[in-house]
Formats: C-alpha cells, sequence, structure tokens
C-alpha cells in the first residue's frame, strides 16, 4: 500500500527525542556556522565573489537534519546549495573554504569546479560521487546509485549486513526537467532505496514557483505509483531531524524510494552572481528573515532550556573568530600548480598491449554481432559486478539485432534486462552505478536516439574524472549501433561520431571486423573511463555487398585490443613509397570496405589505414602512414563538412607539412540533414568505392 503521509508537528518532534539536548546544540553549532560563513562571503565580496557560489542561507535546518542521518556506507548526490549538508557530514570549514576559492588543495576539485561541488571517497564519510551544476541532472546518477547497490546485493557482493541508502539532494524547481521523471519511474520500477530531498523555497533565480510549475515536488510525486511521500517545516530543525529519521529509516528498511518535500526560505542571493536585489522586493526579503531556521532552533533551545542566550552568543562568537581565522589560512593557501591542468582527463587503464589469441587455432569466422555478443556473455561469466541493460535486449527479443540474444537466459533477468524508452536514464546511470562498484554495459538502440543522453554524457560522464581529481571515473561501457546499411533511412541510419569526439573526457571507439570488435568490446570493458562502442550495423552480418571481410576467426576469450591503435589493413608496395606513386587512406567503419573495394584496382599502391578509435587517437601511426606515402585520403561516412575527418586533415596539413606531396584529401557523405529512405537517394548521399577510386585518381595525379 502507497501511504502519503505529513510529518509531525514541531511540538510533538520534540517529544518523540530522547535526550536530544547534545544533538540538537551540535545541529545549531552546524547551523550557525553556515551561515557564519555566507556573511562571511558576503562581507568579503571583493574577495570570495571572484568565482560563483551559492550558500544554503534559509536552508540549514533541513541540510543538516539530512546529514546527520547518513551513515558511512550511504550515498548522496547534493546540489550546489548544500553547503550545510557538507558541513553536517563533517567536512571543514576550511575544506569548503579552499574550493570557493579555487585552490589547489581543495580536497574535492584541486581548483577545477564550484563551491559547494563535492566529490568524496574518504574512510567514514558517505561517499558523494562528483556533483554538477546542471539542474536537476543528479538525480539519474543518484538513481543509478541505487540501482547498483540493488544489484550488488542481489549478486551477494555487498556484505549481508550493510543496507545503504542513496540521499538525492534537489531543489523544487529543478523537479520540472524531465530528467527528474526518468529517476523517479525507474526508482518506483525497481524499488530503489533513495530517498529524494526535495529543498523548496519557491525561487528559481527569478522565476517563482507559481511561474515553474503547476504543482510542487508533493503533489507531482503522487503521479508516482509506489513512491511514498512525506513534508516537513523544512525551517524548524526538531521536525526536519524528525521528518528525515522517518523518511531514511523507511527506505533503509523497506529497500524503497520516498520524497521528502521541505518548504524553507531563501534568505540569500541565488548566486553571488545574481545578487536578491535584481529581482526580489526588500520588504519580501525581510519577511522571511523572521523564519531564519537558526533563530528558530535558538529559540527552541532556549525555551527548552537546553541552552541560554549567553552560551548561544559565546557560541556564536567563538564561530566568526573560527571562520576568519579559516578564511584567512584557506587564501594564503596556494593557487593550482598551472602545469597540473591537463591531468585527471583519464585515469590509466590496464590494457596497454595487445593480449590473448587473435587467430586461435581451429576458430570458426563469425559475424561481428556474433563477435559482440560472444563478448558479452564472457564478460558476464567473469565479472559478477557487470550487468547489461538497455532497450529489448531483455530475454524476449534479446536486442533488435540479437547482439544480446538468450543473454538474459543464461545469466539471469536482474543481469540482462530491458529499460524504458529513457535514453537519459541509460547513459546518466551509469555514474551511480561505477560509484558503487557495478560495472554497466548499456544499449542505446540507435545512434540516431543518443540525443536525450547527451546531457548526462556532457555534464555528468565525461567531467566526471577530471572535476573529481581522479576519484570518480566512470567506468562505463556505451553500445551503439551506428551508419547506414541500405534503406534504414534518415531515423536508424545515422553518424554521430563527429559530435560525441567533441565531447572531452569520454573515449570513442569503432571496429570494423569481428576481431577487433571482440578485442576492443574487452579492452573497453576493463578501461577505468567512459567508452563508447559504435558497431556498425551495416557491418553487423555482412550482408552490404563488400563487407564480407569484417568476418573473422574468432579469438580466444582473453584477446584484448588496446584502445588507442589503429591497424593496418592494407599496405603499399615499399618501392612506391620511396617512388612517390603511393598514397594512404585513413579511414574507420564501412569505409575500410569502401577503401577495400576502390584499390583493388590500383595494384599495390594504396596502403589502408584502420583507426580503430577515434579518440584517443593514434597519431603517431597516423603521421608514420603520412610521412611513408607523403598523400592521403581521409576516408569516413559522416557528412564532411565540419567532421572529425576535416579536422584531422587540418591537424595533419599543420603538422605534417613538409612530408606532403599533395593537399589532403578528403571524402565523406554529403552535408544532407539525414539519411535518405530511399536507397537510391542513399546511395547518392554516401561515399561509394567509385567515389573513393575517383578521389585517390586525383590524388595520385599530384
Amino acid at each position: 500500500m502507497i501511504t502519503d503521509i505529513t510529518s509531525p508537528s514541531h511540538a510533538d518532534a520534540g517529544r518523540r527525542f530522547a535526550q536530544p539536548s547534545a544533538r540538537f546544540c551540535e545541529a545549531w553549532r552546524l547551523m550557525a556556522t553556515a551561515r557564519a560563513m555566507a556573511n562571511w562571503y558576503e562581507n568579503h565580496r571583493n574577495v570570495c565573489s571572484r568565482y560563483v557560489h551559492s550558500t544554503s542561507r534559509g536552508h540549514e535546518a533541513i541540510q543538516v537534519a539530512a546529514a546527520l542521518h547518513l551513515q558511512p556506507d550511504d550515498y548522496a548526490a547534493p546540489y550546489y546549495r548544500d553547503d550545510a549538508f557538507l558541513l553536517g557530514l563533517g567536512l571543514t570549514p576550511y575544506e569548503l573554504m579552499l574550493q570557493l576559492l579555487a585552490k589547489a588543495d581543495d580536497p574535492f576539485s584541486g581548483g577545477r569546479t564550484y563551491y559547494a561541488h563535492p566529490s568524496l571517497r574518504r574512510p567514514g564519510f558517505p561517499t558523494i560521487p562528483h556533483q554538477s551544476s546542471a539542474t536537476g541532472m543528479q538525480a539519474i546518477p543518484a538513481t543509478g546509485m541505487a540501482q547498483g547497490i540493488l544489484y550488488l546485493t542481489r549478486q551477494g557482493l555487498l556484505h549481508p549486513d550493510l543496507r545503504p541508502v542513496v540521499v538525492c539532494s534537489i531543489g523544487d524547481g529543478a523537479m520540472t526537467e524531465g530528467e527528474v521523471s526518468e529517476a523517479l519511474q525507474m526508482a518506483v520500477l525497481k524499488k530503489l532505496p533513495i530517498l529524494y530531498l526535495v529543498q523548496d523555497n519557491d525561487w528559481a533565480i527569478s522565476a517563482t514557483g507559481a511561474e515553474m510549475h503547476a504543482m510542487n515536488a508533493w503533489e507531482f510525486a503522487a503521479g508516482f505509483k509506489g513512491l511514498r511521500r512525506l513534508q516537513t517545516d523544512g525551517v524548524a530543525f526538531v521536525q526536519a531531524y524528525e521528518a528525515v529519521g522517518e523518511a531514511m529509516a523507511y527506505v533503509r528498511e523497506q529497500r524503497a524510494p520516498l520524497l521528502l518535500h521541505a518548504r524553507c526560505p531563501l534568505l540569500n542571493h541565488h548566486t553571488s552572481g545574481v545578487r536578491q536585489e535584481f529581482y526580489r522586493p526588500p520588504d519580501e526579503v525581510e519577511r522571511l528573515h523572521q523564519s531564519d531556521p537558526v533563530d528558530h532552533l535558538s529559540a527552541y533551545l532556549t525555551r527548552e532550556g537546553i541552552a541560554t542566550h549567553e552560551e548561544l552568543d559565546l557560541w556564536e562568537d567563538e564561530i566568526n573568530e573560527m571562520i576568519a581565522l579559516e578564511f584567512e589560512r584557506a587564501l594564503a593557501a596556494p593557487d593550482p600548480d598551472p602545469a597540473t591542468v591537463r591531468d585527471y582527463v583519464f585515469v590509466p587503464t590496464s590494457i596497454t598491449a595487445e593480449q590473448g589469441q587473435r587467430h586461435p587455432e581451429g576458430a570458426e569466422n563469425v559475424l561481428m554481432v556474433d563477435a559482440a555478443l560472444h563478448a558479452i556473455d564472457e564478460l558476464l561469466s567473469e565479472h559478477p559486478e557487470a550487468l547489461l541493460y538497455g532497450q529489448d535486449v531483455g530475454k524476449r527479443l534479446g536486442g533488435v539485432f540479437r547482439e544480446a540474444a538468450r543473454l538474459a537466459e543464461k545469466h539471469g533477468e536482474h543481469r540482462v534486462f530491458n529499460t524504458p524508452i529513457q535514453e537519459a536514464y541509460l547513459v546518466g546511470s551509469t555514474v551511480g552505478m561505477s560509484a558503487v562498484g557495478a560495472k554497466p554495459i548499456v544499449e542505446i538502440q540507435f545512434a540516431d536516439y543518443i540525443w536525450p543522453g547527451m546531457n548526462q554524457l556532457v555534464e555528468e560522464l565525461s567531467k566526471s574524472c577530471y572535476l573529481s581529481q581522479g576519484q570518480f571515473p566512470v567506468q562505463a561501457l556505451i553500445r551503439i549501433p551506428i551508419g547506414a546499411y541500405g534503406g534504414g533511412g534518415p531515423y536508424h541510419s545515422g553518424s554521430i561520431e563527429s559530435t560525441l569526439l567533441t565531447i572531452r573526457g569520454i573515449k570513442v571507439v569503432y571496429p570494423a571486423n569481428a576481431a577487433d570488435l571482440k578485442g576492443l568490446m574487452k579492452a573497453a570493458f576493463l578501461d577505468p573511463n567512459p567508452v563508447i562502442m559504435l558497431e556498425h550495423k551495416g557491418l553487423y552480418w555482412s550482408k552490404v555487398p563488400g563487407t564480407a571481410a569484417a568476418r573473422t576467426p574468432e579469438p580466444d576469450r582473453h584477446y584484448v585490443v588496446p584502445l588507442g591503435k589503429a591497424r593496418l589493413v592494407q599496405e603499399a608496395a615499399p618501392h612506391h613509397g620511396k617512388q612517390g606513386t603511393s598514397a594512404v587512406i585513413i579511414t574507420y567503419g564501412m569505409g575500410v570496405y569502401w577503401a577495400l573495394a576502390a584499390t583493388a584496382s590500383f595494384e599495390d599502391r594504396i596502403s589502408i589505414q584502420d583507426l580503430r578509435t577515434l579518440h584517443p587517437l593514434d597519431w603517431e601511426a597516423v603521421v608514420n602512414e603520412v610521412e611513408k606515402h607523403n598523400k592521403v585520403l581521409l576516408l569516413t561516412e559522416e557528412p564532411l563538412l565540419n567532421s572529425f575527418m576535416e579536422s584531422l586533415a587540418g591537424r595533419i596539413s599543420r603538422q605534417c607539412f613538409r612530408a606532403l606531396d599533395a593537399p589532403v584529401f578528403t571524402l565523406g557523405a554529403e552535408a544532407l540533414p539525414a539519411v535518405p529512405l530511399n536507397v537510391v537517394l542513399e546511395r547518392a548521399m554516401l561515399p561509394t568505392p567509385e567515389k573513393v577510386g575517383a578521389a585517390l585518381e586525383e590524388l595520385l595525379a599530384w
């Protein structure tokens, strides 16, 4: 049964505590510290406003209440106003000030990201993966953490006595984001142990609640069957503490989601850069200050005889003195070393050389789709922390290309399962999964449908390692069928690699045959960084004319191909290179087969280099081939204009200029918005062996 409840009154809550004095005094100190820090930042704007920041003024009670209920084995996803929450967890004002001032010793990011954007993996503290500023984006990674916890529990990979929960803190304005709905849907669908803590101050920068939504988060949550709801006053600490305790107990014991809606005033600016006097009436701000949570708790402590006014004044003086000293210490701390600016884009991978047997004795030729299927099967067998999910990959179908056929039957439907049509959740959940120790393999059904997942890919996956100083690389393998395959039409034939390659912090792999697909798949899974594997639909079954060579003998189960290593598919005779009568085609994916078909009539004058990995690029191999042949054709299936290959052409022209005997030639698809459905039009748009041959004739004539 779903039960919707409102927390008990402030007076009732106070009577439920056994000897609460020490905890209430501790909470007051934390809340007063958060207020004092906010006041100090405001009074020293000449220094503190160099970098934009938000503070928890008005939210201190609900944040500290939530923090005091968390345990070291729990997980949290705060948002950018949660500095009181961080103090409640045990972080020091000095640590937060180091981040405020973007100092080298900022424990979260080394000066790379904003104030109150934590990345915390520290003994005795809840785990907090990298948190971004993107509004509402934390809901999906946080829900992914809860799903990962559920999965690891079912796999027997968590100690049976542990019952960790996830707290996702979020503003009410962010609840209107579509990705929040995806998170809530999955939380109730899978019955995940997560608490959504909604802090409602009725503002989203200058927009009021009435302008933003037709209902608040409490009302909105009623539409998610199975999501228990709770409301509380976010000003009154005692009531908030009781409500959070009840909420956490429910999530921890029932292993089910709950949304806690807390109303609280915004007593400071939206950020230091967007000041409240720009858009809020002064009388409203003055009225709201009568609901200051710190003053509210002060009144409670004195009324109940827990502390005197004199004691509170003394504590406040001590806090203010401490804040002043700590700020001066943080101000004097060193700035980051410029030499470290490139650190932590990726963390090192253990796969640095080709291993295993590519062509084992007696191995049968396999299709690319079967090589992928076998690779995933072997990974699931060897790694209990691995799981595969996506649209239609489950037991009933096993993938629209049968690339996951029978995996759910063999490994269980809790390890291989269907998801809703939620590309953002598919991508973003891997952040949370990785943070708790699961190893997700997810599939986007077609490359044309990646776009709803781009927010998560850009804001969460790609930045996590860099902005957390390597604490939270996202170990995720994202599979994406790609490319045209004869009449697939405008929504199932697209190429997206150039867009992906503008996102720093992810790796992009594009195999062109079965052996490479299996070896790269294994290496991508074992890589501790996010990897996108683009798998060409036209090569899956070798049904497109001229792609029979995509079938290869199947490598053994130990075979891996390190990412960032190109492969020479075809090599021109050495004497042509010396005579200046050869050229190299640098390509990947379907381009390999257009090149093979086109060069059949050029005898031994053309080398073909398959990049295999687009990022990191094997630049050394590219330069080697350019210098060997002095003439180069870059071939891609993508529309050429503003593409990865045009960028590579510019780089080759700049850095290999002295070795070139001709301009760098490029060939790709026509610059059209989509691949047309009719196969005649599709052929007119895409490269063909004939087009490649014509380009080679022109290139060799230089």
